[in-house]
């Protein structure tokens, strides 16, 4: 899979804003089918980032979410800046 299959969309709840400034974390809306490594791998290649751990949770509403937790030399606001979120 290509990374735009993999990762569709950055989440930015009230949750997803006080992980990142927390716990250095960013949470992604992904593919149902795409794995922990894929989802690590995609996140690599599209934002140059090193990545410590990636979890996933299948929401209630239906959409598989990717917690993802980025070394300390990439601070999780910089790729949200660049995301737009912040």
């Amino acid at each position: 899979m290509e990374p735009y299959e993999i990762i569709k969309h950055p989440l930015a709840t009230e949750k997803s804003i006080r992980l990142m400034e927390s716990e250095n974390k960013l949470v992604f809306v992904v593919s149902k089918k795409a794995t922990k490594q894929e989802i690590k791998k995609a996140l690599e290649t599209m934002f140059k980032a090193k990545i410590l751990a990636v979890n996933t949770h299948n929401s209630v509403s239906g959409e598989k979410r990717a917690y993802v937790t980025l070394s300390k030399e990439t601070p999780a606001i910089d790729i949200a800046t660049t995301l737009g979120i912040m």
